[in-house]
């Protein structure tokens, strides 16, 4: 796997130096490594509107601007897999860091042996990869895993996919679909793939997802969804 990098600082010196041991890290670890540089929040969001399946996010807290923290809950918004490093000059931001997850706080100026082991830490993370598909929508790509999935229509010429927070619009067969999803997902009607996994309740005519976000269920597949619900719990 070769993980995507992403080292947000509006100080070029410190830019250039977490860049600089983000590759040294890659070379000693045997990690592949995409770097991508930003010297604001800005830069990175204006890359980020068009590519959203960073792996790792180093940013810097106290940025002009957008600050770092302010980032990483817009980041959060789509990403909840990537691991979330920050560098700061003052430990007081570190409680905001909770909310949004962050693996680790650095403390500038950042010790290179400290990076190394969050990185490899980071790494050992994302290495347990949970299933996800990668959809592109509205010229985005974007990586939606599984477990943030509710369920998936068929309208027409696309497909919406809805998650807990979004839905998204895509041209694709929801047969397609379907085969590129695990077997945590069950055909419930010829317009709707539902996740198991989120499944409330189950009568004869409808299925009950998380939300009181209610399905029609086809005539002929009560029996065949409450035993895969069953098996899959």
């Amino acid at each position: 796997m070769t993980y995507r990098v992403a080292v947000c600082d509006d100080d070029e010196e410190q830019l250039q130096l977490l860049q600089s041991l983000v590759s040294k890290w890659s070379r000693a670890s045997g990690q592949p490594c995409e770097i991508q540089a930003f010297p604001s929040a800005e830069a990175f969001l204006f890359a980020y509107d068009e590519e959203k399946t960073y792996d790792i996010l180093l940013l810097d807290v106290e940025m002009r601007g957008i600050s770092g923290i302010s980032l990483a809950r817009r980041v959060r918004e789509d990403n909840q897999r990537a691991e979330i490093i920050f560098v700061t000059s003052h430990f007081e931001f570190i409680s905001e860091g909770y909310e949004v997850d962050a693996l680790h706080y650095l403390v500038k100026p950042v010790p290179e042996d400290k990076l190394m082991q969050v990185l490899s830490r980071a790494a050992l993370r994302l290495s347990v990869e949970p299933p996800s598909v990668v959809i592109s929508c509205e010229d985005e790509t974007i990586r939606l895993y599984e477990s943030d999935i509710l369920y998936a229509e068929s309208l027409l010429h696309y497909l919406s996919i809805h998650t807990g927070k979004r839905e998204y619009k895509i041209r694709e067969n929801i047969s397609a679909f379907e085969k590129r999803l695990t077997d945590d997902f069950f055909r419930i009607h010829r317009s709707y793939l539902v996740s198991l996994k989120h499944i409330t309740g189950i009568s004869r005519t409808f299925v009950t997802l998380e939300g009181n976000v209610e399905l029609p269920l086809a005539r002929g597949k009560y029996d065949a969804v409450n035993r895969a619900f069953i098996l899959r719990n």
